[in-house]
């Protein structure tokens, strides 16, 4: 018996005041991904979202619609249909990357680390004989031979033993960049990441030059970000969007919660004592 789960994708390299890199996927059995578009879909027909679903489009005029289409995700989510995952790095750690190598491809590093660890992929449990896995990344900026090498190390990971002791196949024909437009999985995937980016950042406390108060695009975004919040919080309680969410004394978690978070670290990091300190 065969057993597919599909990856989507999406990221911003973005450097940001406090975190930066931001990668976020949603991951799903195949089984249910008809029923998962449908409802994102029928969703967004019923709030009239004709364009595609993104988070700087997020205002005043468009909240409740946003809302709206929030709570589908996360219904999705408590049903155990979808599984969202969240990474980024804190500017305050440095990695130590002098080689030329490094500097160059680190885009295509840190997006292996996001899928070879952040779904718990080891943990995974399935009776099935084989576990297919498909990648779909939205926006890929290389389409050359840096992305093609860095297909070469995804479906790499089909050797390593940690996957093959759980029946993982990764084909490089499975790896895929596709146009988000075209994708519901993906576009709610950016609404819950840029919600995340938005807020560890400070950019709720943004106020456009020459005006005394922020303005009703930024508080709209603020309530939409609490909004999410909230609905994580029905996981975990007392969430801390900043660090990595705790496995509650199982390893195994990190495949099965729901929604995680994870602050990536690199073991060469050193701390850059210059850069800006975010206050609790």
């Amino acid at each position: 018996m065969k057993k597919r789960f599909l990856i989507y994708c999406d990221e911003s390299a973005e450097k940001g005041k406090y975190f930066s890199n931001f990668y976020g996927g949603a991951l799903l059995d195949s089984h249910y991904q008809r029923e998962v578009e449908d409802r994102l879909n029928a969703c967004r027909e019923a709030v009239q979202l004709t364009s595609e679903i993104k988070w700087t489009k997020v205002s005043e005029g468009y909240l409740k619609k946003y809302i709206a289409f929030v709570d589908v995700i996360f219904d999705l989510l408590e049903e155990d249909k979808l599984k969202l995952r969240i990474m980024f790095t804190q500017n305050r750690f440095v990695p130590e990357i002098d080689e030329e190598y490094k500097v160059d491809n680190q885009y295509y590093l840190l997006y292996y680390q996001f899928i070879k660890h952040a779904f718990g992929l080891r943990y995974i449990e399935s009776d099935a004989d084989r576990v297919d896995l498909t990648l779909f990344l939205d926006d890929v900026p290389d389409k050359s031979e840096k992305y093609e090498i860095f297909k070469d190390y995804l479906a790499g990971l089909s050797r390593n033993p940690i996957f093959r002791a759980r029946n993982l196949t990764l084909s490089r024909e499975d790896i895929t960049h596709v146009d988000s437009k075209r994708h519901v999985i993906l576009q709610a995937t950016d609404v819950v990441l840029g919600a995340m980016q938005f807020r560890l950042n400070d950019m709720h406390k943004a106020i456009p030059e020459g005006q005394r108060r922020r303005g009703k695009r930024t508080i709209a975004k603020e309530k939409l970000y609490k909004h999410v919040l909230q609905r994580i919080r029905k996981f975990h309680a007392n969430f801390n969007i900043g660090i990595s969410t705790g496995v509650r004394g199982e390893y195994s978690n990190r495949w099965h919660h729901e929604y995680r978070h994870w602050l990536f670290i690199p073991s060469d990091s050193r701390i850059n004592h210059d850069a800006p300190s975010k206050k609790k």
